[in-house]
Parts: structure tokens; C-alpha cells; sequence
């Protein structure tokens, strides 16, 4: 059984959020129209969301960019929500990461009932990935890898997902093909 992961598709990393990746809002709506053509895919569609209540170093005034970043994706606050362009994506579980810590990973989350994602998608008898959403060089990058490490085959959906830089979005690539995630189009994600 395959699932999908959709990172972080919120408005704090779109185009007009505290901490924006060009292209947010295109990936937004590219992720919805994919979910509503190819939801027969698959067993279990999951959502991750930044939920952050007290990160620590995570948030600065003074960010390095590395480490450290403005503050985003406060919990409870409309910019940490899903964007309004999945509205009609009915996810079948949602997990929120990094109440208290960087939270870059999905399988640093948990749900409602407090299940972590590798739970979650073991419950599900979940043996594929995709993963698609943002950033490409941050968020999705943590989560394929750990998809990968947990020994779910990982794909990640290139034309699905966005950086924050091109540098970034091309050393994330090459991290996670040296770890056997791999990287199509969904066009060619049967």
C-alpha cells in the first residue's frame, strides 16, 4: 500500500508568510489538482503541518537560516493551518511536528491520539511513500530521508515540492538520492 505525505503546504511558507518559499502557492494548488485526479492511488493521504509552540533556538530574531529562523508556523495561528487550497483534500490523518522542538522531519509528529507518523503509516500497512509539499530542501527532504531510513520505498514527487533556494533545493536532491529516495514527476508516478 502507498501513502502520501503532503509537508507542510501552509501559508507561513507561501508567498506572503513569515518564512516564504518562491513557488508556495503554485505547489499549493498543483498538490491539491494532484490529490483530486490520482486520491485512487492511494491507501492513505497524511497531512504535516509546522505546529510550533516553543521551538527554542529554532526561532530568532536574528536568523542564520540554518539553524535558526523567523518565527513561523506558530501553532494555532491562521498561517499554520493547512493552505486553502487543500480544503478539499480529505486527508485521512494530519500530523503536527515541532511543538517544542525544530520539527523539520514529518516522523518527528504526531496525530491527534498522539501516534507518530511511522505508527501511523505501519497501522495502515504502508510499505511506499510519496512525498510531496514544502520545502523541498528542508521538510521534505528530513521526511523522505526518515521515510527511507524506516524502510518505506520513498519517492518524492519533484514537480510537487519547491526550495528555498535552487543551491538548497539541488543539495537536498542529491542527499536524498544517495539514500535511495527517488525522485520523479508525478506524471510518471503510477
Amino acid at each position: 500500500m502507498r501513502a502520501l505525505i503532503v509537508v507542510d503546504v501552509q501559508p507561513t511558507f507561501c508567498e506572503g508568510g513569515e518564512l516564504a518559499v518562491d513557488g508556495g502557492n503554485r505547489v499549493a494548488a498543483d498538490v491539491a489538482a494532484y490529490v483530486a485526479a490520482h486520491r485512487a492511488r492511494y491507501g492513505l493521504v497524511v497531512t504535516t503541518q509546522d505546529w510550533h509552540i516553543d521551538p527554542g533556538e529554532h526561532f530568532s530574531d536574528t536568523p542564520d537560516f540554518v539553524n535558526s529562523w523567523p518565527v513561523h508556523g506558530v501553532a494555532g495561528s491562521p498561517n499554520a493551518r493547512l493552505h486553502p487550497a487543500l480544503a478539499d483534500v480529505a486527508a485521512d490523518v494530519a500530523i503536527k511536528k515541532g511543538q517544542y522542538d525544530h520539527g523539520y522531519s514529518g516522523f518527528d509528529g504526531a496525530d491527534g491520539e498522539g501516534r507518530a507518523l511511522e505508527t501511523v503509516l505501519r497501522d495502515a500497512d504502508a510499505s511506499a511513500v510519496d512525498v510531496v509539499g514544502l520545502a523541498e530542501s528542508h521538510c521534505v527532504k528530513h521526511t523522505a530521508l526518515d521515510a527511507a531510513r524506516h524502510g518505506f520505498a520513498t519517492r518524492v514527487l519533484t514537480d510537487l515540492t519547491a526550495p528555498v533556494s535552487p543551491e538548497l533545493g539541488e543539495q537536498a536532491r542529491d542527499e536524498m538520492s544517495a539514500a535511495g529516495v527517488e525522485l520523479v514527476r508525478s506524471a510518471d508516478a503510477a
